[in-house]
């Protein structure tokens, strides 16, 4: 597929995306007064749409392996992150989860007070040890609850092939949650890069992986963690590559 109609397609989607969100967003507004379940199942209207849409101009679709690899009770799901698909993609894909999101973005009128609303967990980055404790407090909450709480331990959107530093709240989440941690990986920003305006066709693949026990020292469970999550990300990454690569053959 030639440039031109690469950025022709992610136009048309962008264009969708936005107009078909505003449309969704105003006409579902009321619910927002309605009980958290209804908010959720708005929500993950909002997310089937933008997911339908991407596949139909973009030709991007996705793909997730080693569900069985889910407990069946709350967990700390963390993943790794690289485009904007796995922050819309999780609420559709995963049942009634808490997304460790930045405090910021509740802000944004009726999308981010949805987000508060579907119970989600806000942290600021700003506030040091202060937000640590209001992570970790609104954690135990969901988890008392049933829900797993998911989050992305570099906290930003990292391009595939580079390493950030893992932050200390997935490390706070597990020895005081007591939870079991699903390591995450995926390839999502082959395909839709951070900042990029391009969307490339093809398949994302989101893999969970096993679960690492409750327990371990915290360098310990560190180490293991984003070894988990590097190495199966780096093969998927290779994977979608090379799958690339033979199309263009």
């Amino acid at each position: 597929m030639s440039g031109l109609a690469l950025w022709l397609r992610s136009l048309c989607f962008n264009v969708g995306w936005y107009a078909g969100s505003v449309v969704i967003a105003v006409a579902g507004a009321p619910v927002l007064l309605l009980p958290r379940g209804a908010v959720i199942a708005w929500a993950r209207l909002w997310v089937a749409f933008v997911l339908w849409w991407l596949r139909v101009t973009c030709r991007l679709d996705h793909r997730i392996v080693g569900r069985a690899n889910l407990p069946a009770g709350p967990a700390i799901i963390a993943c790794k992150h690289q485009s904007s698909w796995e922050t819309l993609s999780f609420t559709l894909l995963f049942d009634d989860i808490a997304i460790v999101l930045k405090r910021e973005l509740l802000f944004i009128p009726i999308v981010g007070w949805a987000m508060a609303r579907a119970g989600n967990i806000a942290v600021s980055r700003g506030e040091g040890a202060m937000a640590l404790r209001g992570l970790v407090r609104q954690a135990k909450a969901a988890a008392a609850r049933g829900r797993s709480i998911v989050i992305f331990p570099e906290g930003t959107r990292v391009a595939p092939g580079t390493r950030r530093p893992y932050h200390v709240g997935v490390a706070a989440l597990y020895r005081q949650l007591g939870l079991p941690v699903v390591p995450v990986a995926l390839n999502s920003g082959v395909f839709w890069g951070r900042r990029k305006f391009v969307k490339r066709p093809g398949t994302i693949t989101m893999e969970v992986l096993p679960p690492i026990a409750p327990g371990l020292d915290r360098d310990v469970f560190m180490a293991t963690l984003r070894e988990r999550i590097e190495t199966a990300t780096d093969r998927l990454v290779d994977n979608a590559a090379l799958e690339g690569t033979k199309k263009e053959h």
